[in-house]
């Protein structure tokens, strides 16, 4: 996808746009984390942290597997919105699973500041 970084952040627009939906997860939900990603047509998929008895999922790895169920081919990038310093190993992975190793993956604090950018991996 094309785009180009807006003056105000550095951030390309469809970036923010993907942080801004992980951090309103987060809140909206009451969640530890929130996360979102964009497929390869631009669609966008939203979610939180799932904490149950019988299933506990990160907001980042929710994300993937609801864009892979809605039939997504690939990743263009994946935001998460969370208090850690850094994305766990395992949602690079499953990012990396859908979108390849350079997919990037963003990371943001709780008030939408972008932390750091971090390509999925090998």
């Amino acid at each position: 996808m094309l785009s180009t970084m807006t003056e105000s952040t550095g951030i390309d627009p469809e970036d923010s746009k993907i942080i801004t939906l992980a951090r309103s997860a987060r809140a909206r939900n009451g969640v530890p984390e929130g996360a979102a990603v964009r497929d390869e047509t631009g669609r966008t998929y939203v979610a939180g942290t799932v904490e149950l008895d019988s299933l506990k999922l990160s907001a980042l790895q929710t994300a993937v597997a609801m864009a892979v169920a809605s039939g997504a081919r690939s990743l263009e990038a994946a935001a998460v919105v969370t208090a850690a310093d850094a994305p766990a190993d395992a949602d690079r992975a499953a990012v990396r699973d859908l979108g390849g190793p350079d997919t990037p993956v963003l990371l943001a604090a709780p008030d939408g500041t972008l932390k750091s950018t971090t390509p999925a991996g090998r």
